[in-house]
């Protein structure tokens, strides 16, 4: 399946004005080769939905634009932190450790995503990341954890359990290493201001 979409340069240069995030990707990299993302079939047949709305959609860059940034979002940037030019399949692994379908299933979840051994994940790891499988899969959770207290009022256990973590003196453990704070402190201090609806 291919999809070819042709924007006009001055579209392309506003878009890169607008969101400086997105130096080096995409439109915006110097590199003298193009980019090169893997997608697999949910999301091939997803965009292959956006396109075709893209197509029967009025001719206006709010429409481009819709279309874009979700897919620009979505590239397989390699994760900070990475060095020394990483393999294609820890990228990868680092990418698909954001779904939480993946990072619930701890570590083995994570080295099942890379589809090599778990030795052979940890020793890339330290070299390109300086951490183990674990490390990166819990600061995953922890991510996720504290956008659900922030934006949920979901109680303490529920958060746990969907980060897979289900040992509610671990996930505080975990917590408090990441935040420095309690969950319960760290919701308190960020929905403070948050104008609750009626």
């Amino acid at each position: 399946m291919v999809v070819s979409i042709a924007i006009r340069q001055g579209v392309v240069q506003a878009l890169g004005n607008r969101h400086p995030d997105l130096s080096g990707t995409a439109f915006w990299t110097n590199s003298p080769t193009p980019d090169v993302t893997h997608r697999d079939i949910r999301q091939l047949a997803a965009l292959n939905k956006d396109a075709l709305s893209l197509e029967r959609s009025p001719r206006q860059k709010l429409y481009l634009e819709a279309f874009l940034l979700p897919l620009l979002v979505a590239l397989d940037r390699p994760p900070e932190g990475l060095i020394d030019s990483p393999p294609d399949w820890l990228i990868h692994a680092c990418t698909a450790a954001r779904d939480p379908k993946v990072f619930r299933l701890g570590a083995e979840g994570f080295v099942a995503a890379t589809g090599r051994t778990h030795p052979h994940v940890a020793r890339t790891m330290r070299k390109h990341m300086g951490q183990t499988p674990s490390d990166y899969i819990n600061t995953q959770r922890m991510q996720h954890a504290a956008r659900m207290l922030t934006g949920t009022a979901d109680p303490l256990p529920e958060i746990a359990a969907d980060c897979g973590i289900p040992n509610l003196s671990h996930f505080h453990k975990l917590f408090r290493a990441a935040f420095e704070e309690t969950p319960q402190s760290y919701r308190r201090s960020r929905q403070r201001d948050l104008i609750q609806p009626r």
